[in-house]
C-alpha cells in the first residue's frame, strides 16, 4: 500500500516526495488541460484559481481509482501581464516566451489538492514572484538550444534547478514551489494526517 497516489507524471515531484521518505505510486491523471484552462480564462478566472481547478481536476480523476490512500493532484501556471503560459511546445515558443519574460517579473503558481475516498480534504496554492534579468537574442537563443528538450516540461521555458539559475536576479518565494510543488506545506498536511511522522 503506497503512502499517497501521485496524480501527476512529473519526475521532479515524485522525487521530492520519495526525498522525505514517501512511498508514492504515480498514476498521472488523463484531462484535456487545454480545454479546462481554456473555458477558465474564457470565463476570466484568476491564475491562482486555474491552477486550483486543475489540480482538482487531477486529483479527482484519479481518486476514482484508488479510494482507500491519499491522491495528490498538482498543477502549475505561469502568470504574466494578465497571460497564463503553458508549457513551450516547440523550441520557438521556448524562445517566445523567454524573450517575453526577460528583465521582467513574472508570477509562478502551483497548487496542490488532496482527495480521499472521494473528496477534497486539503488544498493550497503556493506562489512565488521571479525577477529575469534582461537577455539578449543570442543568449536566449543559444541557452534555448543547449537545454533543447528538456525545457518543454516546464512552464516556465526553465529550470531553475539547472541553468536556468543564471536567467535570474531575484526569487521571492520557496524552491520548492517554483519545482512545481509547495513541499512544505505538503508534508505539513501529510503529516496532520498521519502519512509522515511528526
Amino acid at each position: 500500500m503506497p503512502d499517497l497516489v501521485l496524480a501527476s507524471g512529473s519526475a521532479i515531484r515524485q522525487a521530492m516526495l520519495a526525498q522525505v521518505g514517501l512511498n508514492v505510486l504515480v498514476d498521472p491523471a488523463r484531462i484535456d488541460e487545454a480545454a479546462i484552462r481554456q473555458s477558465l480564462e474564457a470565463e476570466d478566472a484568476a491564475p491562482r484559481d486555474i491552477a486550483d481547478a486543475l489540480a482538482e481536476f487531477k486529483a479527482r480523476r484519479v481518486a476514482e481509482r484508488h479510494p482507500d490512500v491519499i491522491v495528490l493532484g498538482c498543477d502549475q501556471v505561469l502568470a504574466f501581464e494578465g497571460v497564463i503560459y503553458s508549457k513551450p511546445e516547440t523550441e520557438d515558443a521556448a524562445y517566445a516566451q523567454l524573450r517575453a519574460l526577460s528583465g521582467q517579473r513574472h508570477m509562478l503558481l502551483s497548487a496542490v489538492v488532496a482527495y480521499k475516498a472521494g473528496e477534497p480534504i486539503w488544498r493550497t496554492v503556493g506562489v512565488v514572484r521571479l525577477h529575469m534579468r534582461p537577455l539578449s537574442e543570442e543568449f536566449i537563443t543559444a541557452y534555448v538550444a543547449r537545454n533543447w528538450p528538456g525545457l518543454k516540461d516546464t512552464v516556465g521555458g526553465y529550470k531553475l534547478e539547472e541553468e536556468g539559475a543564471a536567467l535570474f536576479t531575484r526569487v521571492d518565494g520557496d524552491f520548492f514551489t517554483v519545482l512545481g510543488l509547495p513541499l512544505l506545506d505538503v508534508c505539513g498536511f501529510l503529516r496532520s494526517q498521519g502519512v509522515l511522522k511528526s
